[in-house]
C-alpha cells in the first residue's frame, strides 16, 4: 500500500504547493461535494485525484474546510496532513517550530524549540546521537508511522506549536497509486465536474 491508502480520505500537499485529496472508498455524493468546494477532479492512473492549485492560503483553507465538513458526514476515517491549507486571520503563519518529513519509508522530525522536542519525545520519538533530529519508535509499519505523525501533528496544533509535514511527493503526478485502488473511481462528468468558484465555509 501507499502512504495515501490507509484511510477512507487522505488530504495532503505536494512539494510544489498543490493540495490533493484521495478517496479510498466510494462515499455517496463525494464527487459533487468536492467539485462544489472548488477541487478539480483529475484522472491519475485509472483513478481520480481531487486538486487545489497553489494559491492564496485562505482560499485553500476555506475550500478544504468546506470539503472536510461534508466528508465528515460520510466518514470519520479521514487524515489531513496538508500544509497548504493552513491559514490564520491574524496574519502570515510563523516558520514551523517542528518539521516532519516522510522519505523512502522513513520519517524524520526536526524541532527548533524545547517545547517541540518535548512533544516529540512524549510520542516516543527518540533523538539522533547528535540531537539534530528525532526518529519515531522502532518497529512501526507504514500505517504505524502515519499514525505516529498524525498524533504528533494533532498534539502540536492543540498546543500552538507550528508544524509542517512533508510527504515527499514532489508534484501531483508523483502521488502514489496502488493496484488495490487503481479502479476505484473515474473522473466525474457533467455539472459536478465544474468547480463552483467562490464558495466558502
Amino acid at each position: 500500500m501507499a502512504l495515501t491508502d490507509h484511510h477512507d480520505v487522505f488530504i495532503g500537499s505536494t512539494d510544489d504547493g498543490y493540495t490533493f485529496l484521495v478517496l479510498n472508498r466510494r462515499l455517496p455524493g463525494a464527487d459533487r461535494l468536492l467539485t462544489d468546494a472548488g477541487f478539480t477532479a483529475r484522472a491519475h492512473h485509472d483513478r481520480t485525484l481531487y486538486l487545489l492549485p497553489p494559491g492564496i492560503p485562505q482560499d485553500a483553507h476555506e475550500r478544504a474546510g468546506q470539503a472536510m465538513y461534508g466528508l465528515l458526514e460520510r466518514t470519520h476515517d479521514l487524515v489531513d496532513l496538508s500544509w497548504t491549507t493552513r491559514w490564520s486571520p491574524h496574519g502570515p503563519l510563523p516558520e514551523p517550530d517542528l518539521r516532519i518529513q516522510f522519505a523512502d519509508g522513513t520519517v524524520t522530525a526536526t524541532a527548533k524549540t524545547p517545547e517541540a522536542r518535548s512533544l516529540l519525545e512524549q510520542h516516543g520519538f527518540t533523538p539522533s546521537p547528535d540531537g539534530s533530529s528525532h526518529r519515531p519508535p522502532a518497529g512501526l509499519d507504514e500505517r504505524g508511522l502515519l499514525g505516529a505523525v498524525v498524533g504528533v501533528e494533532s498534539h502540536a496544533y492543540a498546543h500552538g506549536v507550528a508544524v509542517r509535514v512533508g510527504l515527499g511527493i514532489a508534484t501531483p503526478a508523483a502521488i502514489p497509486v496502488t493496484a488495490r485502488h487503481a479502479t476505484l473511481a473515474t473522473v466525474p462528468t457533467g455539472p459536478a465536474a465544474n468547480p463552483a468558484r467562490g464558495r466558502t465555509r
